[in-house]
């Protein structure tokens, strides 16, 4: 059961998604008064074809049986149906080929544009229907966890913030802090450090020192709390370790850790290395020996409920609307820094790349529409993102070629095209297997070696 109910909702958010993506392209198809011969949400290939077809007009309408995504098949276009039958007689008016080219690049863009605009309207729409929780200072009875950046102005782990120079500083709240420091020119942080106030003096280039190493808001400052594990990741070192859901952490090779931050800060150092945990487990002490990812992870979700209670902000629907494109817009500019770091190979691909199994499992086994909409959201602008990479046969690779054809005025040849297409599909074909080879490997096959 709880299986069904995690499929239901992935197939749920992704036809919701492909869906709309779609019809970012075949409305200004349409408009521009180009023939749509299918919209299709999955595909329909050979050999079961489609579950339901229905013709309306020149468009066939239907569903397919390989939930990997969907398609428009538009006239006179080169795509991944690799249907070049047509292009071999002379433009008609109604085929795209036959379009101006800024026609068909309002065309090609038409679906990432519904994709960013849909994760900006969900986040808003979120924000307006659940408000957005925070923590108050006066709950983090363990202080705050810092970022380096931090600490290299004068903070330390276990500080809680009272104030940012005469202001009161009561949520943790990281965009706060740098708006601060940063545009209100502030030098003075009052903390509670060891059970004392303590005002600190920050040095002269705080603002550059904090602006120039560009760390995600999220990541400069969270609760401190201890390290009690509350999910083991399958196929990652804990659970080959047989590290337990309720385990707590406290000590690394030896030297006590009673937080999480502490245990982070040595396994960055230690990354790829054998090491020892000291682990609690009900009323016995364990030492657990096991080797860090080349990440310095163990693979495990932390405890967070019951150190602190949150509260909730309330947004207006007039407040939820931008402030849903600033969270949609500050959300892609983490997966686009993640991505490069991936591409300069920082961090591992094959630990951080997932096929459909891996998007599939974050839906959980209850059905949580605040995290359905979420998840939703995420994965329009992730959507949209990599569909404009500049890779033929996506999104991107057409607008890539469509610009050259703006700023130049010669247009890319039909056989040139075909030829792009087939080797950008057989790219993202293979990058599907090896995602999906990974995901078969993490959550089955390497329990068994």
């Amino acid at each position: 059961m709880d299986s069904i109910i995690t499929v239901s909702q992935f197939l749920l958010s992704l036809s919701i998604l492909i869906v709309l993506h779609e019809l970012g392209h075949f409305l200004p198809a349409k408009w521009f008064k180009t023939r749509v011969e299918k919209f299709y949400l999955f595909f329909d290939f050979a050999p079961f074809n489609s579950l339901w077809k229905i013709k309306k007009g020149e468009t066939e309408y239907g569903i397919g049986w390989l939930p990997l995504g969907g398609y428009v098949k538009i006239s006179g276009m080169v795509d991944e149906s690799m249907d070049t039958e047509s292009l071999k007689q002379p433009p008609k008016p109604w085929e795209f080929r036959s379009k101006p080219a800024w026609q068909r690049l309002i065309i090609m863009l038409g679906g990432v544009t519904v994709n960013f605009l849909l994760g900006f309207f969900i986040f808003g729409m979120m924000l307006w229907t659940y408000g957005k929780s925070y923590i108050p200072t006066s709950e983090l009875k363990y202080g705050i966890a810092m970022d380096s950046v931090l600490l290299n102005i004068g903070l330390q782990n276990g500080d809680n913030i009272v104030k940012l120079g005469d202001q009161p500083f009561q949520r943790l709240d990281p965009g706060a802090f740098i708006e601060a420091l940063v545009l209100n020119d502030v030098h003075q942080v009052t903390v509670i450090r060891d059970g004392q106030e303590k005002v600190l003096e920050l040095p002269a280039n705080v603002a550059q020192q904090i602006t120039s190493q560009k760390v995600p808001k999220s990541l400069l400052m969270s609760p401190r709390i201890p390290f009690v594990v509350e999910e083991v990741v399958p196929g990652k070192p804990a659970d080959g370790a047989k590290i337990q859901p309720g385990d707590q952490i406290i000590a690394f090779n030896g030297s006590p850790i009673p937080y999480f931050d502490q245990f982070s800060a040595l396994a960055q150092k230690h990354k790829g290395q054998a090491i020892t945990l000291g682990v609690v487990r009900n009323a016995d002490t364990l030492n657990i020996p096991l080797k860090l990812t080349e990440e310095g992870t163990i693979g495990v979700r932390t405890k967070f409920d019951g150190y602190f209670k949150e509260e909730v902000q309330k947004y207006s629907l007039a407040q939820a609307l931008p402030a849903g494109v600033g969270m949609g817009m500050e959300f892609l500019d983490n997966q686009m820094k993640a991505f490069g770091q991936m591409f300069k190979g920082k961090i591992g691909v094959k630990d951080n790349l997932g096929s459909l199994i891996s998007i599939g499992k974050m839906y959980g086994p209850t059905w949580d529409w605040e995290r359905f909409w979420n998840l939703t959201a995420s994965l329009s602008i992730i959507l949209a993102f990599m569909n404009l990479l500049p890779i033929p046969a996506l999104d991107g690779g057409y607008v890539m070629f469509l610009l050259w054809e703006v700023v130049t005025r010669r247009k890319v040849s039909d056989t040139f095209m075909e030829k792009a297409v087939t080797v950008g599909f057989f790219l993202l074909l293979g990058l599907m297997v090896f995602a999906l080879g990974n995901d078969i490997w993490k959550h089955w096959l390497q329990r068994l070696f």
